[in-house]
């Protein structure tokens, strides 16, 4: 009978700690000669979190580190044991003793709520100690690997740790997962089946406080249609011989089938013993492949009598087969294989998780999820999570888009819709790609948002400033968190993976032994904040100082401004929401004037040209064409306008810049595989950044030339076209020879390729508007037009408006809710626009009365009567200067831009 998750991880402490007492050996050291002292490790065996299985396990990282720099670490049961000339870490749990001495003088409340922990430097038993602490054994974990973390850092461990500044935190958002996908035999399989790896990565994330990690299958295809690659695509027999059923797949021995659930099992093991949640997710339930006569691998012995009781029972067996397995993803839309609208079905496969024996959240992937499907998923008595798409299956700024794309608004006559897709392209369109009507006050699920990887998934991101924004912004209403998927999503989807280029490395210098590896500072920001957005800088500063020396502030710099680019860029341009389509990491082109041939952006607003391209938030940032017609009709809106979005991604691309040449100065070991993946990916992100800058004006020109057929209009969008490209090519000089000639996430030529391949159609399209400006007469503009086209080259100064105002702490339903804003400043006119936090419902608006130096509106108690919160914001108009949006973003475009209310 194999081993319990406990009995393995009580064997490998033993092993461990016995491991550790021959490294020790006698204890010598003087307080004088810190690079000689030795460190006592106090573990109380009565504490019943510091004596936890994953807590011993942490001392042990601790330990470890602390003699891979040579420092002799002694282990006691009690200070009084320690060695007099030692610095003594004692770990404890939260209330005891120990802890609420050392606390009480250091002035730091006790750790209240999970994972809240604290670090102090204190007086205990009559000897000062370094104390770690937790309100339980998670957060007791991420205490002792936060030391173990400042020791693999630092150049003197000791003087790291005597350093140490006593704080006390807590979690910002409750759910802080990863997810890792499966789709591709190829490039994904040695990666599964590593044990050298996953111990590594594991502990990497619990280091930088990610609770749960969620190893998704069966997302290689989006549709099962010309299948190539369907390793682990059906699941459940890549894993299990179910009794009762002669479901297996035939090119796959039984050997290995039986290897891949011993790997399953190992993964989820590891990650509990690190003190994290294991989820599964298992994307798909359709199991014939349709028009693929080239698959690889196939499923016999499954039928539409048994497929819903096989899938039960198989769900069931795998939940006993790995009991670390503490929830399952599923993905119920007609990209399941499965009609939407299946409700026995799902009912009959949810039932295998309602009766495995213990609890296990059913996490819903919730494009198609509908009444009928949440009132299944709740009937099964099991905890429900719903998992919303956050900005589509991109990654947008940080906050909660406005209002969705209107082309994933639902249609007149989709409630007639029938097939594979008829409720999430139908009725429940809106909650494609966000989160729709889920936030409801009285809802018994809870909410995490899922990152999608469709903005960036190859080149280095690293910004601390929003990533802090966005951990803020996890706990919208009430949300519990958010997952991300992690760098590399759906790198070989579609059977287009490659042999040993996962990272898409031509330069194998470049390449590390893991693929996180290039990703750990990302990871590090990420988690850190995700925990806790006012974090100490030197939580992830300490990893640069140690890879670049005196370079490290500035190569900071650089990677934070560069990271900034992308998501802005997704957040006011959005051709397309999926991230099989649109990846402006690297970018297909979309024409200026060929609306007839719109390549991959299908769901585009006609006509499918750039300047028509609707922002993924429409509410707030304007379109090119609309913008245009506003510079000629010589009255702004309030939105953020293209041209407003080029210039803060040029600051960003300058800043970055700077910062970059800088380091080029100032960094050590510019040699390194380090600088040098990170310096190639900010240059190229640099240069996307001013490709987009130029495109947006370009496309903001070509506009007012289709509506004025001013020559000066195409002479300057041509202009800025031409400077878009050379910043093109700028990328393509940055990443040749560095990265593949084709980087693959799917078989689709916008899913694959090089920065050099996408330089054609950009010369095709400039060629195209070059005849345009060939045959356009020649002439004087009219002065309206000339405004225009200087406003659309220029760098017009946003104007703030001076507001005060104070959003209510709550709202009552059925009662009117009174907003005020205070100014001494007269407006020409002031709208409220204000919605219920439901995407699936427009804004709705009201002009505020003014009086004396306030202006007022009232939201009426009708539609306060709502089982939603509230949400609304500001237009104020001042004559001749247009309109600005308030509270709008800050400095930083890292905040809310709209209030919120929620319910008393």
């Amino acid at each position: 009978m194999p081993p319990t998750q406990k009995d393995w991880t009580r064997r490998r402490f033993l092993q461990t700690a016995a491991s550790l007492s021959a490294l020790a050996g006698a204890q010598t050291g003087t307080v004088a000669a810190a690079t000689t002292r030795g460190v006592s490790l106090v573990i109380d065996p009565a504490d019943p979190i510091a004596s936890s299985p994953e807590v011993k396990w942490a001392a042990e990282e601790l330990s470890h580190a602390l003699i891979s720099h040579g420092i002799k670490v002694l282990r006691c049961d009690r200070i009084n044991q320690a060695n007099a000339a030692d610095l003594c870490i004692t770990a404890t749990s939260a209330h005891s003793p120990i802890a609420t001495e050392v606390l009480t003088s250091t002035k730091l409340m006790p750790p209240s709520t999970p994972e809240a922990l604290a670090v102090a430097t204190g007086t205990a038993s009559g000897r000062a100690v370094l104390l770690a602490c937790g309100f339980d054994a998670r957060a007791l974990v991420y205490a002792l690997l936060d030391l173990a973390d400042r020791v693999n850092n630092a150049n003197d461990p000791i003087v790291a740790l005597t350093r140490v500044t006593s704080l006390a935190e807590q979690p910002a958002n409750e759910v802080r997962s990863i997810t890792r996908l499966f789709t591709s035999n190829v490039e994904d399989l040695p990666w599964f089946n590593d044990r050298d790896m996953w111990p590594q990565y594991l502990t990497m994330l619990a280091t930088q406080r990610f609770n749960r990690f969620n190893l998704a299958f069966g997302i290689g295809y989006d549709f099962i249609k010309k299948v190539t690659d369907a390793y682990f695509l059906f699941t459940y027999p890549f894993l299990l011989s179910v009794p009762g059923y002669d479901v297996h797949v035939p090119q796959l021995p039984d050997a290995e089938r039986d290897r891949n659930l011993a790997m399953l099992k190992y993964i989820s093991e590891q990650t509990v013993a690190r003190g994290m949640e294991f989820h599964v997710g298992l994307w798909m339930h359709g199991y014939e492949w349709i028009d693929s006569p080239e698959a690889n691998y196939t499923t016999v012995g499954i039928n539409k009598q048994n497929h819903g009781p096989y899938c039960r029972d198989a769900v069931r067996m795998l939940l006993k087969e790995c009991p670390a397995i503490s929830g399952v993803t599923f993905r119920i839309h007609g990209e399941s294989g499965v009609n939407e609208g299946s409700y026995e079905f799902w009912k009959t496969v949810f039932d295998g998780v309602a009766t495995c024996g213990r609890t296990v959240k059913l996490d819903m992937h919730t494009k198609g999820m509908d009444e009928s499907m949440t009132k299944i998923a709740l009937d099964t008595k099991q905890p429900v999570n719903m998992s919303p798409k956050f900005w589509g299956e991109h990654m947008g700024m940080s906050y909660h888009q406005a209002e969705i794309r209107e082309v994933e608004r639902p249609k007149p006559g989709d409630e007639n819709k029938t097939g594979l897709m008829k409720l999430s392209a139908g009725t429940r369109s809106f909650l494609r790609y966000g989160y729709g009507d889920l936030l409801r006050e009285d809802r018994p699920w809870t909410v995490v948002h899922r990152i999608w990887p469709g903005t960036q998934r190859v080149l280095l991101w690293g910004d601390p400033v929003t990533a802090a924004g966005y951990s803020r912004c996890f706990s919208f209403c009430g949300s519990n968190g958010v997952e991300i998927m992690e760098p590399l999503s759906f790198k070989g989807r579609r059977g287009s993976g490659i042999a040993g280029g996962r990272c898409a490395y031509q330069d194998a210098t470049l390449k590390p032994r893991w693929d996180w590896q290039k990703y750990e500072y990302s990871f590090r920001v990420w988690g850190r904040l995700l925990y806790n957005p006012n974090a100490e800088p030197d939580t992830w500063q300490r990893l640069l100082h140690r890879q670049f020396g005196s370079g490290a502030s500035v190569i900071e710099a650089a990677l934070a401004n560069s990271s900034r680019i992308l998501p802005i860029i997704t957040t006011a341009h959005a051709p397309s929401a999926g991230n099989n389509t649109y990846w402006p990491e690297l970018y297909w082109n979309q024409s200026l004037i060929d609306g007839d041939h719109p390549g991959p952006y299908g769901d585009s607003m006609p006509p499918k040209v750039f300047s028509h391209a609707s922002p993924f938030d429409p509410q707030l940032f304007s379109l090119m064409d609309e913008f245009a017609n506003e510079l000629l009709g010589g009255q702004k809106s309030g939105k953020y306008s293209p041209i407003q979005v080029s210039q803060w991604i040029e600051g960003y691309a300058e800043e970055a810049q700077r910062y970059l040449k800088q380091a080029d100065a100032t960094a050590s070991k510019k040699d390194s595989p380090e600088y040098r993946r990170l310096t190639i990916d900010v240059a190229i992100q640099i240069g996307l950044g001013k490709f987009f800058a130029a495109k947006f004006r370009s496309g903001v020109l070509y506009a007012i030339y289709e509506k004025t057929q001013d020559r000066s209009a195409l002479e300057a969008s041509l202009m800025m076209y031409h400077k878009a490209r050379t910043a093109w090519v700028q990328v393509v000089d940055a990443s040749k020879n560095i990265y593949m000639s084709d980087i693959t996430i799917g078989e689709e030529p916008q899913q694959r390729g090089h920065w050099a391949d996408r330089l054609p159609a950009i010369d095709k399209d400039i060629a195209e508007v070059s005849k345009k400006l060939e045959a356009a007469p020649a002439g004087q503009p009219k002065p309206e037009v000339k405004a225009a086209i200087q406003e659309a080259l220029g760098h017009p100064h946003n104007i703030l408006p001076a507001i005060n105002h104070t959003a209510p702490q709550k709202f009552r339903a059925g009662e009117p809710l009174a907003l005020t804003l205070m100014s001494a400043t007269k407006y020409s006119a002031i709208h409220l626009y204000y919605r219920h936090v439901n995407q699936a419902e427009r804004y709705q608006t009201a002009t505020m009365e003014p009086s004396g130096d306030s202006f007022r509106a009232t939201i009426p108690a009708d539609y306060t009567r709502t089982a939603y919160p509230l949400e609304y914001y500001f237009d104020i108009q001042q004559d001749g200067q247009g309109s600005s949006l308030y509270p709008g973003f800050n400095d930083k475009l890292t905040n809310q831009p709209y209030f919120v209310v929620r319910q008393a």
